[in-house]
């Protein structure tokens, strides 16, 4: 169910984010990004994180990477593919807090969203994160879904309509908000527009 806060985004101090969608451009529906070449970092990203950081927000990217699985990748690939996309945002002033990853197969798991088991490590990992001070942000229903069963604040961003998996539109009605982007996000329902790079 949603949260039932007057402003559901008033008190978010950990941002958890998909990848696909949010940071990076997602390829068509059963093609994965498998090295880091084919990672295409979406518009605003590196200014959102920066305002996110700023705010001192704690920003957990937790993504299903099913690819590792079916041998499109293996956990290696993943790896480098974060540890470049840590490498890019660093370059901006950017970080990430944490990652988490699921790379299992469809029903072989408990982590897989819209299960639960990422933010529970993430639970562990943060002690300070809960429900009421959490948002989580996602393209795709199953995001939405493993942030609603945790009573958190959700956002869907639909994304590139092409690409869109099926679901979109329940995700839309489910979420607590919608938006365009991360960084739309960031501005419109996380009240950080005010919060501008020293070097802007």
């Amino acid at each position: 169910m949603r949260p039932n806060r007057a402003n559901p985004f008033e008190d978010i101090r950990y941002v958890f984010l998909d990848r696909e969608g949010i940071l990076n451009s997602k390829p068509p529906e059963g093609q994965y990004v498998a090295n880091w070449e084919q990672s295409q970092i979406l518009p605003g990203v590196e200014q959102a994180i920066a305002r996110l950081n700023q705010a001192e927000c704690t920003v957990i990217v937790v993504t299903n990477q099913r690819g590792v699985a079916l041998g499109r990748m293996t956990r290696a690939d993943l790896d480098e593919i974060h540890d470049r996309l840590r490498q890019h945002l660093a370059k901006y002033g950017d970080h990430l807090d944490a990652i988490y990853v699921c790379p299992h197969e469809i029903g072989q798991c408990h982590c897989r969203k819209p299960d639960i088991g990422l933010f529970e490590q993430a639970f562990f990992d943060f002690p300070g994160e809960r429900p009421g001070n959490s948002v989580m942000i996602g393209d795709s229903l199953s995001d939405i879904q493993a942030g609603a069963r945790l009573g958190m604040a959700t956002i869907f961003v639909p994304g590139d309509f092409s690409t869109q998996k099926p679901g979109a539109e329940r995700a839309r009605q489910f979420a607590t908000a919608t938006a365009t982007s991360l960084l739309d996000c960031v501005r419109r329902h996380l009240g950080m527009d005010e919060v501008e790079r020293e070097d802007s």
